[in-house]
């Protein structure tokens, strides 16, 4: 990795994310905050990551799409609202948290150059 050295740190520091709902599936766009970070969360926010992390949600599958000339993913994730907006008793039927849980769970390892100007994890 370049930029002398490399940081883990979680993914709501070098990205955002957004979540919305269809039936019971949940997407979640994911959006680096530098383009130099694409790639890096390219090898590392996988669709087998993901699918871990909302496997207690019911998650049956995830698809991710890769919109590299935005830097970003839109994640389809079956099964994760529980039955969806019409079925579920979550207080979150319409699963717009879920970005968070992402942002928030999965941690990424980058070079220091990728982490945003003014972080406080540089």
């Amino acid at each position: 990795m370049s930029g002398g050295g490399a940081v883990t740190l979680p993914l709501h520091a070098v990205a955002h994310g957004r979540a919305g709902d269809k039936g019971n599936r949940s997407n979640i766009s994911l959006v680096a905050y530098r383009p130099e970070a694409f790639p890096h969360l390219v090898e590392q926010v996988t669709e087998t990551r993901v699918l871990d992390l909302f496997r207690h949600k019911g998650a049956t599958a995830v698809t991710r799409y890769e919109l590299p000339n935005l830097h970003a993913f839109n994640f389809v994730i079956d099964n994760a609202l529980e039955g969806g907006v019409n079925s579920s008793l979550s207080q979150d039927l319409h699963g717009k948290t879920l970005s968070f849980l992402l942002l928030g769970e999965i941690e990424v390892t980058l070079p220091l150059d990728c982490v945003p100007k003014g972080s406080r994890y540089l």
